[in-house]
């Protein structure tokens, strides 16, 4: 049974006869299905979303940043179908997992997604398929979590069915690297399992590492991502001493990053936002306590960027006591709800936390970002705001101004000509002209 399920399926990955499915199709999930039907796969999208499953079906992106044209092959060709009817799992010869990974309350690991999503594979499980775990989570997780909910179907893994752990590397928004070109890490359960996985994504992606365990692989992706909090965190507590040092964080950074070896910037802002770097650290420093070991650099690294919107809050609400007003009852206006600059993504974004801060303290708070016209409910947040217009009267209308997100789209120096006091925390008024006494570093 053994080498006749490993040759099956490998044959029908080299010819591209493998129907791939994805589940879960966000962020990571959509590109990832689209990477492999544009290498001649079949492909069937699986969501729980059925809004998002008519689109598809109609040829429309729900993913902004992604381009209107991005679906539009997909939905006119017999290779594509998309649908929230998990029956239909058995049909796919590899099933590729991209579910949400969550904190709870405690800032412990939700792995319900990953859960749910394995007791539902779990029921159409066949000889010859292939399960990949997308999703970032701790070390142990596709081999102590997933796998044994698999195994519940009776077929044997490493003989009957194969899995694999793959971290996706998807940045949002982010030119000169998509799905095919960001190389991709593959880590299998056992041997033929990484290196199904392996081939599968060779027939999509540029550059695929084997690495020798799923564990290798799950630990790499957290790495990548604390490597990034911690440098994050360390700018974010250099700016606050420097400011208060009268010294300015950007030119800083600006002249340490002449020196050609030995030193990367990283840039501070509001708050960390996104799925994956305010999230990821938590889940090692949650697993690595079932081995008695303490993780204090990463989770100090983790208070102070979590203690950013606090920090962007007091220094807004000095500003405005500065000029005899109070928090409570002042007028502010939020720039850009979305996490990062360009895109529509508001996963985790500390603008949400900004906005309920300030509401909390007595603002009068609106918000303007030109790619997030609504709000919608989330997992933490439902402010059911919409995106206020920009005009001269309207930013003049308020006793602040805080710039979140610094979207390209922004006319920066129409902003800093018609507001009132400017709190920036992303140096977006860097090259305006004209007075700037009204521009607050934060």
């Amino acid at each position: 049974m053994s080498s006749g399920a490993v040759e099956n399926l490998a044959c029908k990955i080299t010819d591209k006869s493998a129907v791939v499915g994805v589940l879960g199709l966000g962020y990571v999930g959509l590109p990832l299905m689209r990477a492999f039907f544009q290498n001649g796969f079949r492909v069937i999208g699986f969501d729980v979303d059925a809004e998002k499953i008519k689109m598809l079906e109609s040829g429309r992106s729900y993913l902004k940043h992604l381009g209107e044209d991005f679906v539009r092959d997909m939905a006119k060709s017999p290779l594509f179908s998309a649908t929230a009817d998990f029956s239909r799992l058995g049909e796919a010869d590899a099933i590729l997992i991209c579910v949400p990974t969550p904190l709870g309350k405690h800032l412990e690991p939700d792995l319900s997604f990953i859960e749910i999503t394995s007791d539902a594979i779990a029921k159409t499980l066949r000889v010859g398929q292939l399960v990949v775990l997308e999703s970032t989570t701790y070390p142990g997780t596709t081999r102590e979590v997933m796998l044994p909910r698999l195994a519940k179907s009776g077929l044997k893994s490493g003989t009957d069915f194969f899995v694999a752990f793959s971290p996706e590397r998807e940045d949002p928004g982010r030119q000169g690297f998509s799905t095919q070109t960001i190389p991709k890490l593959v880590g299998g359960i056992d041997p033929s399992s990484g290196e199904l996985a392996t081939s599968l994504y060779r027939q999509a992606v540029q550059k695929v590492v084997p690495v020798s365990t799923a564990e290798v692989a799950e630990a790499a992706k957290l790495l990548e991502n604390i490597y990034r909090a911690v440098n994050i965190a360390m700018v974010n507590e250099m700016k606050m001493v420097l400011t208060e040092m009268g010294i300015d964080v950007w030119e800083v950074i600006a002249a340490a990053s002449t020196k050609p070896f030995g030193f990367q910037p990283f840039y501070p802002g509001p708050g960390l936002g996104g799925h994956c770097i305010p999230i990821d650290p938590f889940y090692l420093t949650w697993k690595a306590r079932e081995y008695n070991q303490p993780t204090r650099f990463i989770e100090l690294a983790g208070e102070i960027n979590r203690s950013m919107p606090d920090y962007v809050v007091r220094r807004a609400a000095l500003a405005l006591n500065e000029r005899g007003k109070a928090v409570h009852g002042a007028k502010i206006l939020v720039l850009g709800l979305a996490y990062k600059p360009d895109v529509d993504d508001v996963r985790e974004s500390p603008s949400f936390e900004l906005i309920e801060k300030l509401d909390h303290l007595g603002a009068r708070v609106d918000y303007n970002d030109p790619l997030v016209p609504v709000t919608h409910k989330m997992r933490k947040y439902d402010l059911e705001m919409k995106s206020v217009p920009l005009t001269p009267q309207s930013l003049a209308s308020y006793d602040c101004v805080v710039i979140a997100t610094h979207h390209a789209s922004y006319d920066w120096q129409f902003i800093a000509d018609n507001a009132k006091l400017i709190v920036d925390t992303r140096n977006a008024l860097k090259g305006v002209r004209g007075r700037k006494d009204h521009i607050i570093p934060a």
